[in-house]
């Protein structure tokens, strides 16, 4: 159990499946699982992983932070998305 009393540890505390997603999606990419693309938007090669379903923690998709965020406040319809399925036949 975390005991800090930090901002980040509340949202650990509050999102166990999201939390345990990110260090899924950490331990993937220091094993060499999962590799960094470049954001799906834009390209460039600073990127987050976001998931749409926790429950499949290492299917991800690559944003910059900007449009990461923008995804997060605005929707994805904004996006020209490749989907998951299209990516892994690339």
């Amino acid at each position: 159990m975390i005991e800090s009393e930090t901002r980040q540890a509340d949202w650990r505390r509050a999102n166990p499946a999201k939390y345990d997603a990110h260090l899924a999606v950490q331990r993937a990419l220091k094993t060499g699982e999962l590799e960094k693309q470049t954001c799906e938007v834009c390209g460039i090669e600073a990127v987050d992983a976001h998931h749409d379903r926790y429950e499949h923690p290492l299917q991800v998709r690559w944003l910059c932070r900007r449009h990461h965020t923008r995804l997060h406040h605005y929707g994805e319809d904004m996006f020209p998305i490749r989907s998951v399925a299209a990516q892994r036949e690339a």
